[in-house]
């Protein structure tokens, strides 16, 4: 009896220590330095992708970069094939910026919602993410 009792608590911590280490890697980095994660070349842009610029630099580059290029240690780039249109199309964008999103390509943990973007900055910044995308061969 005592060495089944052993042999389930020894269970019972193999599975914590399991849970913390997958746990572990969808977080942050701390150690990291923030560096943009892809090279991004900036097209022309409209007047309605200038305005997501500047909507975007105001509620999405602190985490996901200048130019949509991703941070290193803190959030992926938008431009990458992942978000293509026929893969992450524009609701998701605007669910993610309303709603938040669960990790699910990159291990940098969950999305929160972005608090105080309108939804007309919402679709200028949509419009400047794909703007980007296609300049750099994502369509």
């Amino acid at each position: 009896m005592m060495w089944k009792l052993i042999g389930v608590f020894l269970g019972f911590v193999g599975v914590a220590i399991l849970v913390m280490y997958l746990s572990s890697l969808g977080g942050i980095d701390a150690a990291s330095d923030g560096k943009a994660l892809t090279e991004v070349n900036v097209p022309v842009l409209s007047n309605a992708e200038k305005a997501g610029e500047l909507a975007y630099n105001k509620n999405c580059a602190s985490c996901h970069g200048i130019n949509a290029a991703g941070k290193e240690g803190l959030a992926p780039p938008l431009v990458h094939r992942i978000y293509e249109p026929n893969h992450h199309g524009d609701m998701s964008f605007v669910l993610a910026a309303k709603q938040g999103t669960r990790q699910h390509h990159w291990r940098y943990g969950n999305m929160p919602p972005v608090r105080g973007v309108s939804d007309g900055e919402i679709a200028n910044i949509i419009a400047y993410v794909r703007r980007l995308q296609s300049a750099n061969g994502i369509n």
